[in-house]
């Protein structure tokens, strides 16, 4: 079971970054995660590295990514002082 919940399906691309940011939630408290482009590569290899295929990249795997957020959340102590959190191809 998840402790973070991921009820917000919104997300946007920061394009100075080349990144996908999206938001879970701990109780009340909000975390964000940053998702790079080269995570979603390796997630969907054949997609173009435009916005629009990496933010459907991000929908079409997302249950997958939530389920990596989550993981990398509580090794990173389960939001004690951090609520800023970037996913890298190795977490995949």
């Amino acid at each position: 079971m998840m402790k973070l919940q991921f009820p917000n399906p919104s997300r946007s691309f920061d394009e100075t970054s080349s990144r996908i940011l999206f938001w879970g939630y701990d109780r009340t408290s909000e975390v964000s995660f940053f998702l790079e482009a080269a995570a979603l590569k390796r997630l969907s290899p054949k997609m173009n590295s435009t916005e629009t295929e990496l933010l459907k990249a991000f929908d079409t795997a997302q249950e997958k990514i939530c389920e990596v957020a989550d993981k990398v959340y509580e090794q990173g102590g389960g939001g004690k002082g951090t609520y800023a959190y970037v996913l890298t191809a190795g977490d995949f």
